[in-house]
């Protein structure tokens, strides 16, 4: 079995998960380790005997279709991906080379390796809702919802999403692909608002919230998501898509603000403290204005809903990050400073 990305945020938690689950599973963490790959989220399974790393890069065909013809991979839960839509902005292509060719070596790698019948075999993709665009005040984005990305993140990820179809309509490779809202959690690189934010109330540094703060995301909880991979994986049909999503929406400037609260009373500062740290600051291009999953086919289907409520969820990940200072000051050293002046300090 084959997770790529599984040193990431949304990867660790997958691979960590399936470890231990299922020490039956030979298990092959793929990831090149960039800024947001780190082998400290997953320490504690350095001495399992069915965990094995390898650094590689998906971008690299060759060496891609030399790891399928030696480890002979029957499965692969795909989640290496570019995922920060500000990165996307500034440097389109390198989400082009990651997530639409790097998801193209991968599909003919498991094309060119796989028997015929692919009776044993699936790829699991998973993306993203923001492959759907923006919603109004109302409705919600099913497993129907037209394709409408509006960034180049979404445009590479919805990419990717029609390879995945298309080599299953094609090929007849097995294929799942979810679509997720907002993660949030432990081990979250600080560029995502959540984790940025509990770091910048910290260091009390300002907040930066883009526009008027009125932007609404749903948000889950990324134990929750691990879950929900795993019961797909084991459970969901072939040539299917799930929506996965927290069954919970938030403007982020409500987020904010309960963050800041909840900030304030576990580091024994003065209610009002961190709101205080608030600033509004120019909004970023095409940014989509609301986000919301129908999660109810997932739940209707493999019975998965989410075990926490937002509130406890947050305090969970506070109390992670509070605990694990050392990770969160390691992860924001060096470039990482030069890359909040570029996307914040304006």
């Amino acid at each position: 079995m084959l997770i790529t990305g599984g040193a990431g945020f949304i990867g660790s938690h997958v691979v960590r998960l399936f470890v231990i689950n299922y020490p039956e599973y030979h298990i092959y963490n793929l990831d090149m380790l960039t800024y947001a790959g780190n082998l400290e989220n997953l320490k504690d399974l350095e001495n399992f005997k069915n965990y094995h790393f390898i650094r590689a890069d998906i971008n690299d065909e060759k060496e891609i279709n030399r790891l399928f013809a030696k480890y002979r991979f029957d499965k692969i839960i795909h989640l290496a991906a570019e995922s920060h839509v500000d990165r996307s902005i500034t440097d389109p292509l390198a989400f082009v080379k990651t997530n639409v060719i790097g998801t193209m070596n991968l599909l003919n790698a498991a094309k060119n390796n796989w028997p015929e019948d692919f009776k044993d075999n699936l790829f699991y993709h998973i993306s993203t809702d923001e492959v759907y665009g923006s919603l109004g005040e109302t409705g919600l984005f099913t497993e129907t919802t037209a394709y409408d990305p509006n960034s180049p993140y979404s445009a590479s990820k919805a990419s990717s999403d029609h390879f995945v179809r298309a080599y299953g309509e094609t090929y007849n490779i097995p294929y799942i692909i979810t679509n997720c809202s907002n993660n949030y959690g432990p081990n979250q690189f600080p560029e995502k608002l959540i984790p940025l934010f509990i770091n910048n109330i910290i260091e009390e540094k300002k907040l930066p919230v883009y526009g008027d703060g009125k932007y609404t995301r749903d948000w889950l909880y990324v134990k929750d998501h691990a879950v929900a991979i795993d019961l797909t994986f084991h459970k969901g049909k072939n040539y299917c898509t799930y929506n996965i999503g927290g069954f919970n929406e938030w403007q982020n400037i409500d987020l904010v603000k309960l963050l800041c609260d909840l900030m304030d009373d576990k580091l024994d500062r003065k209610k009002g403290t961190s709101k205080a740290l608030i600033t509004y600051i120019k909004d970023r291009p095409g940014h989509d204005k609301r986000y919301a999953i129908d999660a109810n086919k997932i739940k209707k289907e493999l019975g998965w809903k989410p075990s926490v409520t937002f509130e406890e969820g947050l305090e969970q990940t506070i109390d992670w990050y509070l605990a694990n200072k050392k990770w969160l000051n390691n992860v924001t050293s060096g470039d990482y400073q030069n890359y909040y002046t570029t996307h914040y300090n304006s």
